[in-house]
């Protein structure tokens, strides 16, 4: 038992070529370190708008003008087509007809409109600047060294540091 004991007594003393141990550091300088973030805002924007109302009007028929137009355009082609005053003659009939017809017909208009709320929804975006971690330097025992951390401290404050001593 004696025996084991001091072996592990001296495997014990060889391993240990590092030595550490916690102490405390003072903090004597502090610089925080910043970074730009830009985030999207989605905004929706609301507005009236008029909005037009469809509707089907029967035609109120066509007027003499029209029918004038459509009988001249009909005589022309019928008497270049047959090359005779008959052909003439049909041509203005069925281009009067067909006018006549045309004004006849119904049609899609805006009868109207009504007020009509619509959104939608843009993105805007806005950077603002923010910590991203503070760089301290620190001193223990008349070392000074430097870190990187997330914590906000103070000039003065103490924290705990790790000193490690190792052989060569």
């Amino acid at each position: 038992m004696k025996r084991s004991l001091s072996t592990v007594a001296a495997v014990a003393l060889m391993a240990t070529s590092a030595s550490a141990e916690t102490r405390y550091a003072t903090i004597t300088h502090i610089q925080p370190n910043y970074q730009e973030v830009t985030s999207n805002q989605p905004v929706k924007i609301c507005s009236d708008v008029e909005v037009p109302i469809y509707g089907n009007v029967q035609g109120g028929g066509a007027s003499g003008g029209d029918v004038l137009t459509g009988m001249i355009i009909g005589g022309l082609l019928g008497k270049g087509a047959t090359g005779k005053d008959n052909g003439a003659a049909a041509g203005a009939v069925i281009g009067g007809i067909i006018a006549a017809d045309k004004g006849n017909q119904s049609q899609r208009v805006i009868t109207g409109y009504k007020i009509e709320r619509q959104c939608r929804q843009e993105n805007r975006y806005t950077t603002t600047t923010q910590i991203k971690n503070y760089r301290i330097t620190y001193q223990w025992d008349g070392i000074s060294a430097r870190s990187y951390t997330y914590n906000k401290y103070n000039v003065g404050d103490r924290i705990p540091v790790s000193v490690s001593i190792v052989a060569q």
